[in-house]
């Protein structure tokens, strides 16, 4: 795969990820390294959220879990595609600032896959309410999107 995005560059590169084969992860961080370029979009189980977050770490755009349906892979794609010149990530204005705890519930619920209304059924709010969370959250932690917030969190301690 290294060799080949060298030769014949693609649009967007899916990698799968699986606890017990570090390939994947791997695969992402050299594949980003060597390509800065690379729109990467990593596939894990909903319980992999280590992998996931080391994949985003190495410089995956997003995630999506193995079962996600066609709608979602699409608009993880379609997101991806329309974000392939990405700035710089913008740094929170106070690197000790403060999650309110339904921040960081939304944040935990994006860290193991799920969608905002599946969020917002477990937290018994409205997928427009976990919206609005999330948008704060973005903006406290200086992020763009649920990667970046989510390999936010795991390298701050917020999400295990």
């Amino acid at each position: 795969m290294l060799a080949r995005f060298s030769r014949q560059p693609v649009d967007v590169v899916l990698v799968g990820t699986q606890r017990a084969v570090p390939t994947g992860v791997e695969a992402t961080r050299r594949l980003v390294s060597a390509n800065p370029q690379a729109n990467v979009i990593v596939f894990g189980a909903p319980d992999d959220a280590g992998s996931i977050a080391a994949a985003i770490a190495g410089g995956a755009r997003g995630y999506l879990r193995w079962d996600a349906s066609r709608p979602e892979l699409v608009a993880a794609l379609a997101h991806t595609l329309a974000s392939t010149s990405v700035p710089a990530p913008r740094q929170p204005s106070d690197p000790g600032v403060q999650l309110t705890e339904r921040e960081l519930q939304v944040l935990r619920g994006m860290s193991q896959g799920k969608s905002n209304g599946q969020i917002g059924r477990e937290l018994y709010l409205s997928e427009d309410t976990v919206k609005t969370h999330a948008r704060r959250l973005f903006r406290k932690l200086g992020v763009r999107d649920r990667a970046q917030a989510v390999a936010h969190g795991f390298r701050r301690g917020l999400v295990s």
